[in-house]
This record gives C-alpha cells, sequence and structure tokens, in this order.
C-alpha cells in the first residue's frame, strides 16, 4: 500500500490556502493535510510540530496590502524566518514550496519581501539537504477572492454583486491564472521528484486581457444572468471560470428565483431555463421523505427547478459549518443554481411525489464527472 504523502499549508485559512486545501483534498488516497492554524507562528512548538508531520510545507501566509508598505516587508521576512527556524529545531528536510510573485523584480516592500524570503529559504535548503521549490506566480483569481485585496477581478466581482459601480483605474492588460489552473501546478510541484536543494518555477499566465474587457465581460454576466437568469457561453475556460468566479459573490439570498408562470384555462406554461452554452438537461421523481445529492462540483453549474411538489434544498460551502436552506413549491416554481465548491441536496418534504427538473452544463462522464460526494 503507498504511504499518502503528508502536506501543510501555511496560510491555509487564505484566498490559495483554502482553495489548494480543498483541491487536496479530492485525492483521499494520495494526500493527507495536515491542519495549520495562524497562532502557530506565535507558537514555537505549535510550528516545531506542525512542520515535523509534513513532507510537504505549502508556504503561502503573507501580507500582501497594508497602509505602511514597511509592515508588509517586515511581516513577510519574519514568517519566513520563523518556518526556517521551526524547520532547523525539528531538524527536518521537507520539500518547502514557496509562493512567490511576478512583483519580486518590482521596486517595493512586497515585491521585496518575496525576493529576499526566497533567499532565506534556498539558505535553509542547502545547509539542511531540505528541498525547495520558489514558484513565481502571477495574478491569481477565484471565487471566494477578497474584493480590494486578492485581485482585481474580486474587486469587480463583489461591486457587481453589490449595487456598486467599478472604476477602471488604469486600462492596461492584466496576466492571469484561475486558481483551479494553479492548484494544478502545485499538485504537480507536490508530487515531482526533485534532484536539485533549490529550483525555480515561472508560473506561465495562461490568460491575458484588457481590464475594460474583463469589466465587459462582468456586466455582461450582471445583466443577462443576475438579473435575467440566463447563463451565458461557457463553452471558453477562462469565460467559464469567470463566470463560475462571479457566481461566487452572489449573496445567498438571492436564491430561490421565481419563474413567470402563465396560465389560462388549459393549465400553465412556465419557461425553464436559457443558456448560450450546452448542457444536460434531466428530471427526477421523489418520493416523500427521500433525499438526493450531497455532492459538489469543482467546474460545474447546475440549476435545481421544482415544478411539482414541496421541497428543501440545503446549500453548504466546503470546509465551513453554515447551511443555507431554500423551501421551494410546485405551486409556484423557481429555481436554485449551485455554486462550485458548496455540497447541495434536495429532499422532498412534502406528502406528495416531487418532480425536479435539472439542467448542468456539461454532459456526465463517468471517467471524469466532476462530482464528490459530501453530506450537507
Amino acid at each position: 500500500m503507498e504511504v499518502r504523502k503528508k502536506v501543510g499549508i501555511t496560510g491555509q485559512s487564505g484566498f490559495m490556502g483554502q482553495h489548494l486545501y480543498n483541491y487536496l483534498g479530492l485525492f483521499p488516497d494520495e494526500f493527507t493535510r495536515v491542519e495549520f492554524e495562524r497562532s502557530y507562528f506565535q507558537d514555537d512548538q505549535a510550528l516545531e510540530q506542525f512542520v515535523a508531520s509534513c513532507d510537504v510545507i505549502v508556504h503561502l501566509a503573507a501580507m500582501n496590502r497594508h497602509d505602511d508598505p514597511q509592515v508588509i516587508y517586515d511581516n513577510n521576512i519574519e514568517l519566513v524566518q520563523k518556518l526556517v527556524h521551526a524547520c532547523e529545531a525539528a531538524e527536518t528536510s521537507s520539500k518547502i514550496i514557496f509562493s512567490s510573485s511576478t512583483q519580486e523584480e518590482r521596486d517595493n516592500h512586497y515585491g521585496k519581501s518575496k525576493r529576499e524570503g526566497r533567499k532565506v529559504f534556498q539558505e535553509w535548503a542547502h545547509k539542511s539537504g531540505g528541498q525547495l521549490v520558489s514558484m513565481i506566480i502571477p495574478n491569481v483569481f477565484g471565487p471566494f477572492g477578497k474584493p480590494y485585496y486578492n485581485s482585481v477581478v474580486a474587486t469587480f466581482c463583489h461591486q457587481l454583486t453589490h449595487d456598486e459601480t467599478p472604476a477602471i483605474h488604469q486600462d492596461g492588460t492584466v496576466n492571469l491564472i484561475y486558481i483551479n489552473e494553479l492548484c494544478e501546478e502545485f499538485l504537480r510541484l507536490i508530487r515531482g521528484d526533485q534532484q536539485e536543494s533549490s529550483v525555480t518555477e515561472t508560473i506561465v499566465p495562461p490568460h491575458a486581457i484588457k481590464v475594460s474587457s474583463l469589466l465587459k465581460l462582468l456586466q455582461e454576466y450582471k445583466s443577462d444572468y443576475l438579473e435575467n437568469g440566463e447563463v451565458p457561453d461557457l463553452t471558453d475556460a477562462f469565460q467559464k471560470a469567470l463566470f463560475n468566479t462571479f457566481r461566487s459573490y452572489i449573496p445567498m439570498d438571492y436564491f430561490p428565483r421565481k419563474f413567470t408562470q402563465h396560465s389560462d384555462d388549459r393549465g400553465a406554461f412556465v419557461e425553464i431555463m436559457r443558456a448560450d452554452t450546452p448542457g444536460q438537461s434531466s428530471y427526477s421523481t421523489t418520493v416523500p421523505g427521500i433525499t438526493r445529492g450531497n455532492h459538489y462540483h469543482t467546474r460545474k453549474m447546475e440549476r435545481f427547478a421544482v415544478i411539482k411538489g414541496q421541497a428543501i434544498i440545503q446549500l453548504r460551502k466546503i470546509n465551513t459549518k453554515k447551511v443555507y436552506e431554500f423551501m421551494l413549491n410546485g405551486d409556484t416554481p423557481a429555481y436554485v443554481d449551485m455554486p462550485i465548491w458548496v455540497t447541495h441536496n434536495i429532499k422532498n418534504v412534502g406528502d406528495t411525489e416531487l418532480i425536479t427538473l435539472f439542467w448542468i452544463n456539461e454532459p456526465f462522464d463517468p471517467k471524469n464527472p466532476d462530482t464528490y460526494y459530501e453530506t450537507v
């Protein structure tokens, strides 16, 4: 039986750390995730125990914004030094993957902290027999990023979904990598065998777009999807990633969305879906008391539409505790769309058969299902 590799992530609760932690969780037979808490940097013993428990340490903890640039530099260098001291005290020679930045070559305190932090790690690797991978990472975007902090994408998405007006201060070209793409790069380096004590990996940004073009796309998502419920074209990988990012900023109380029902003496007509993209439609019948689902997706968009019976739909973001509940009734047909990285289910809470229509943006592929089971 192959031994699972033990991986710890400093900055586990941050934007990149949270995604990487969840991404590693998709491979439970390959990795054991070593839990990290921010308080470990204030507790020498806890930090030593953490590094001693890891085969690979991904160092993501860092500050990139503060009113005083010197605070950024001092904080980031201190975190590197504390991690190195813990490795020395624990006499560990784990692999360290250091998240650096394209700003290394810029004349600012953040870039300087990354550049000099890398040198500290390199000295440790050379002396200890450990291994260092320095990743030069471009601008990263994805769901749950912090607006006004992580990226312009996060800021624009938050503003457009919270009735604020985005502004372009400089219409340059921004180079971007989607967080799932970056996690694949981390995964490659965590898995990889390394001969040298220190290597540098420059991650080439897969996407480049002008800020004005980026904003235009997001404004279209607001107009077409948020205001009219129409799903855009998701055949392009970048636009699908951008749309899924946009959806993550929509407040949960936006759902459920009621359909427009046209009734006459013949009965009723309800339009369920408008989409500019291919997808798969299906329906289910569910007897009273039965629950379907309890899974999440990392790339798919899925819509649940209740057209007959009574149901409760529950959603919970992975690695959080808060559960959101939506009551739907076929007498007033409505839908709820499932965000990525949010486990969800639907239960028949009525006394009659429940009929639910489902739409998802790609047909089910048993070899690549993107369906991960976890109870809400």
